[in-house]
């Protein structure tokens, strides 16, 4: 079988989604696969008819052999697919049909994603709450899911205050300005802060959480690092004692497994794909639907999922009393511990990611 595996070329800071796609292609040719990955030119979903012709020429929608040949098992990524749905369907119907990997529902193309989806040879979904979203918002059968694999990482050393991190690119669906209220509550408590994330995604919104810091007078406890690779990330990885991500929207969370497999908890908001993130590697489920307060049993939750309903200016509270209650607590920290060191030895690799999609690319494409 050869793969080929089509992303886009315009998203380059680091995202769970890029992530995913790099791990998943080296587990596929780790299990004897030819894959070639391409990153498609364009500003997807938003790109320009020049660029969507190209992807069409990429996908054979033209009914051309130039760039696609007999054999090849095209793996279109979601971003693409929403943003060309008209292509997607050309190439359906000149029997060239992508497999469509969507990593996070559209919140801004949901006509050209049902369109795409419907059209595509088969749907993999990278998380159960992108599988359940997409197939409610629009009927599309049998869509499959593949969850995301994590790197084994050594333990954390942790730190003394608590340090606490976000690791994220400074956008307002990851919800910076929330985590920095909240800990603008806790001033009187011990801690340091990192946000660990790219600061040129959305430079305005960077700005204002820089500027929210200032105001607080947090500059010399909360750290904007920029993106981070390599060492530099390990190094921030090793201090860290707790790991937050209160996206509004989160398919899944990469960066939770992240922390887990570094004995890390985490806190995350509920409702998202990251409750299933946080589950990885537990015997059970994480909290019950809607809480706002950490849940205490059983003994495996590495950390909470809180809920956040109700008007914005009341999350800083609702995640601050959290927060709080993490650092004055000793045995809830250690509770949290345990269970994040317990869910780090269960944490699936990417190996078993590529091997099911594999399974389902051996399935014949959809039709109709």
């Amino acid at each position: 079988m050869h793969v080929r595996f089509l992303v886009p070329g315009n998203i380059r800071h680091s995202s769970g989604g890029n992530v995913y796609n790099a791990r998943f292609a080296e587990g596929l040719r780790h299990l004897g696969v030819d894959v070639e990955v391409l990153a498609v030119d364009g500003s997807w979903p938003d790109a320009s008819a020049k660029e969507r012709r190209r992807l069409g020429s990429l996908l054979g929608a033209w009914g051309t052999e130039a760039e696609i040949t007999a054999g090849v098992v095209t793996i279109l990524d979601g971003l693409i697919a929403c943003g060309a749905p008209a292509e997607v369907e050309y190439a359906a119907a000149a029997r060239h049909p992508a497999w469509v990997l969507l990593h996070m529902p559209s919140p801004t193309h949901p006509d050209g994603e049902r369109r795409a989806l419907r059209s595509a040879a088969g749907v993999i979904c990278t998380s159960t709450w992108a599988a359940e979203h997409v197939g409610k918002r629009h009927g599309v059968p049998g869509v499959r899911v593949a969850l995301p694999g994590t790197d084994p990482a050594p333990v954390a050393a942790g730190s003394q205050p608590p340090h606490i991190v976000a690791v994220a690119a400074l956008l307002p669906n990851k919800c910076q300005l929330l985590a920095v209220a909240a800990l603008a509550r806790l001033q009187e408590l011990p801690w340091t802060a990192s946000l660990v994330g790219t600061v040129d995604a959305d430079p305005a919104y960077a700005a204002r959480v820089r500027a929210a810091i200032a105001s607080h007078g947090l500059e010399h406890r909360i750290g904007l690092t920029g993106q981070l690779s390599g060492n530099s990330l390990e190094d921030e990885w090793n201090q860290a004692d707790l790991s937050l991500l209160v996206s509004r929207t989160e398919a899944f969370g990469l960066v939770v497994t992240e922390a887990l497999a570094r004995g890390i908890p985490a806190i995350v908001r509920d409702g998202t794909g990251a409750v299933e993130a946080l589950g990885m590697g537990s015997a059970g489920q994480n909290t019950e639907a809607g809480a706002s307060e950490p849940q205490r049993a059983p003994a495996t939750i590495p950390g909470a999922a809180i809920g956040l309903a109700g008007p914005e200016e009341s999350h800083p509270e609702a995640l601050a009393r959290v927060v709080r209650q993490w650092l004055s607590s000793q045995p809830l920290r250690t509770e949290w511990r345990t269970a994040a060191l317990a869910a780090r030895e269960n944490l699936p690799g990417w190996g078993a990611t590529a091997r099911s999609v594999l399974a389902v690319l051996a399935q014949p494409p959809r039709t109709g």
